[in-house]
């Protein structure tokens, strides 16, 4: 069951970077063409000026580019099936407050009545999880939380 439940997981960060990735190439895709279409049209400020725009968002598009195919890199050093006493990616954290899921920061995840958390090692959250073991006792916000099981 959880095994199953974590490769659901996995998935839905899997969905989610690709998602990202393909939107973010189909904008820099459509930003090209349209840098291409004011190239072709009449000369003057107005027209500097909305090259330089669009420029811009290019660079943009090409950090956030970076940035998601840097997440898909992280999703791709995930293993599952690793089973381990302390906190790591590709674990299930359940706690007395919520349950998490290291990978990404892909937000929640809801079916069957369960909710998890997607969340990268590097936010705060993860990195409070991140190397404790099963009882430990983190401070989150003023809100202790206790790690009951690490799957």
């Amino acid at each position: 069951m959880e095994q199953n439940l974590k490769k659901q997981l996995y998935d839905f960060c899997k969905n989610f970077a690709d998602n990202r990735i393909s939107r973010i190439r189909l904008n820099i895709a459509d930003f090209k063409e349209s840098l291409d279409s004011e190239t072709k049209s009449s000369a003057g400020d107005k027209h500097e000026t909305g090259r330089a725009m669009l420029q811009l968002e290019l660079e943009k598009s090409g950090v956030q580019l970076a940035e998601a195919e840097k997440m898909a890199k992280v999703l791709d050093m995930v293993n599952i099936k690793t089973k381990t006493n302390f906190v790591g990616l590709g674990n299930l954290v359940k706690t007395n407050k919520a349950n998490y899921f290291l990978g990404i920061s892909a937000g929640e995840y809801k079916a069957d009545g369960i909710s998890v958390y997607c969340i990268s090692s590097e936010t705060p959250m993860g990195k409070l999880l991140f190397g404790k073991e099963k009882g430990a006792i983190v401070t989150f916000n003023t809100n202790e939380i206790t790690i009951n099981e690490i799957l």
